[in-house]
């Protein structure tokens, strides 16, 4: 589809809209006041056919929301110029590296009244448009001139995709009851109480510390449990659930019990409730492209550790629904199409993954399938992944050879890249100083031993790279996709909307959460099926999309209803 590209650049209180020709170079200029650019920009948007070029679709586009315009389509400059910078399929003569302004750690740079310090300013250009123009054209030559422009176009265009979808969740949010949050916090916890801790809480810490014996016993401090612990003939190195539950200890039960209150109270307790839940709805602030990998992260809220629990507090509109699915074994799956294993692909076809990873003779137990596939991609190489591993490698070798080749790599000091060509860090200043320490004539066995673990731990890093960055790149595949489809659906009339939701979602069914390989669609009940049926023919597109006609299916485990709650 053909489409106009306007550049978006804000100086001194005004805006410019600079719409581009086909070689990149200005053809017409408009500026607004920049109270009038969401006018501008919904003009522009109901003619269709535009792409929007601009710094920063979490500085820009939020405020376009809050004005009730929705744009179909972005590029986010600095987003995409930290993926082209590190390409590995992109060359040297981009410049990329040396426009440091537009690396994250330099965004406020490039996010105040005036964008830029510097330009390569063209007549009659705005100085903020012109440095725009500048950083665009580099990153369309990177592209155009890399290894594989096609794979690295679309992961650019993928990512713009996802930075305007993390705006709208925030915009749209989580539909939220507080009644149901609040219930659920009295029931675990205890009533409320301003003076100090819930009386759940306060009965859970008295059971501990009789167990330990020991009625001043710290419970909240690590290093002084662990000393009452270890007085009381528990020697433990941690309190983690898994490391205590592996003993027989009268304050075992009671501690696991404690902590798992204390987690909630703190974590997502009424103190969580009253800053986070505004008109029954949570917005959570999403990092699109938070984590090395291409996975979000979040900066607020905790959308990424949602407890189960608290699902039955995401609750729909009176006359709306929600459609939730997540897909079944994402990563394993990405992994048999990256490696073309099509072994694994049957094993995965119309079924349980792990299910047919014991069907074709590979392990005996669907827990030991999951056991070694997971170790496979993570790097759990010893113990009972490490015996399981072997088996894996005679039945899939092409799956296995594809992570067991990017950890080399890694140990190695070299870099990966996922499916469309997200590369991963180089290895650091400290790493190389230890590895080069080790291979020294002088060096110790302690500086060996270092070495070889460090090395191994980049190799695990960099055999999961690979697999979880490009399901992260088949997850921004799948929301951009179904947005799209999302966006055809018709409005219910006033009376029916859903007005927590905001002027741009209030009436339309809209994507209301999303977690690594799950989303929320909130929903009118009269588009709830075809709502569903739009979740999953994007799914099937986004398979289509990266990998082809390679077989592999992404089946989803999709739910209607009013709450998020999981079967």
């Amino acid at each position: 589809m053909a489409f106009d590209t306007v550049v978006v650049g804000r100086e001194n209180g005004r805006v410019t809209l600079v719409v581009l020709g086909p070689d990149h170079a200005p053809l017409s200029e408009h500026a607004v006041a920049a109270p009038d650019l969401a006018a501008a920009v919904a003009e522009r948007e109901a003619a269709g056919g535009v792409r929007w070029v601009w710094a920063d679709s979490a500085q820009t586009y939020a405020a376009l929301l809050d004005a009730g315009v929705r744009v179909a389509r972005a590029w986010d400059l600095r987003l995409v110029h930290g993926i082209l910078r590190d390409a590995r399929a992109v060359g040297d003569d981009h410049g990329l590296r040396d426009a440091v302004e537009w690396d994250a750690a330099n965004r406020a740079t490039v996010t105040g009244d005036t964008l830029f310090e510097l330009g390569d300013t063209a007549a009659g250009v705005p100085e903020s448009v012109s440095a725009a123009l500048a950083e665009y054209r580099r990153q369309t030559h990177a592209i155009a001139s890399s290894a594989t422009p096609g794979a690295l176009r679309l992961l650019c265009a993928a990512e713009s995709a996802g930075a305007l979808i993390a705006e709208e969740l925030h915009a749209a949010g989580v539909p939220w009851s507080r009644a149901a949050h609040e219930a659920l916090l009295e029931d675990e916890l205890g009533a409320r109480r301003g003076g100090g801790l819930p009386a759940r809480i306060e009965q859970a810490a008295a059971a501990v510390r009789d167990a330990l014996g020991d009625p001043a016993a710290s419970l909240d401090s690590q290093p002084r449990l662990l000393r009452s612990l270890h007085r009381a003939g528990l020697l433990v190195q941690s309190t983690s659930r898994w490391e205590l539950a592996e003993h027989d200890h009268p304050v075992v039960r009671p501690l696991i019990a404690y902590k798992k209150l204390m987690r909630l109270y703190t974590a997502n307790g009424w103190t969580w409730l009253d800053e986070w839940v505004r008109d029954d709805r949570f917005r959570p602030v999403y990092v699109a492209a938070g984590v090395v990998t291409g996975r979000w992260a979040s900066s607020g809220g905790g959308a990424l550790q949602i407890p189960r629990s608290l699902r039955t507090a995401v609750r729909a509109d009176p006359g709306w629904t929600l459609v939730t699915a997540d897909v079944a074994q994402l990563e394993p799956r990405v992994l048999a199409a990256m490696a073309r294993d099509t072994a694994l692909a049957e094993a995965a076809s119309g079924r349980d993954l792990y299910a047919g990873i014991v069907e074709r003779g590979a392990v005996a137990s669907r827990a030991e399938a999951k056991l070694a596939m997971l170790g496979a991609m993570y790097g759990a190489t010893t113990g009972e992944s490490g015996r399981l591993l072997p088996r894996l490698r005679r039945t899939f070798p092409r799956a296995m050879r594809l992570v067991d080749d990017a950890a080399r790599v890694g140990e190695d000091g070299g870099v990966v890249q996922t499916w469309l060509g997200r590369t991963s860090p180089p290895a650091g200043e400290s790493w190389r100083a230890l590895q080069s320490l080790a291979s020294d004539a002088a060096a110790s066995g302690i500086d060996e031993t270092r070495a070889r673990r460090s090395a191994r731990d980049r190799g695990r890093f960099t055999r999961n790279f690979v697999v979880q960055g490009t399901a992260a790149e088949w997850a921004l595949a799948w929301l951009a996709d179904l947005r799209s489809r999302l966006a055809a659906f018709p409005e219910v009339d006033a009376a029916h909307a859903a007005s927590a939701s905001g002027p741009v979602f209030g009436r339309s069914p809209h994507l209301a959460f999303f977690l690594h390989d799950e989303i929320v669609v909130h929903t009118p009940l009269v588009h709830a099926d075809a709502v569903a049926e739009a979740v999953r023919k994007s799914a099937a597109s986004a398979g289509r999309l990266l990998f082809g006609e390679f077989p592999i299916d992404f089946p989803l485990d999709l739910r209607i209803g009013t709450t998020a709650e999981k079967g």
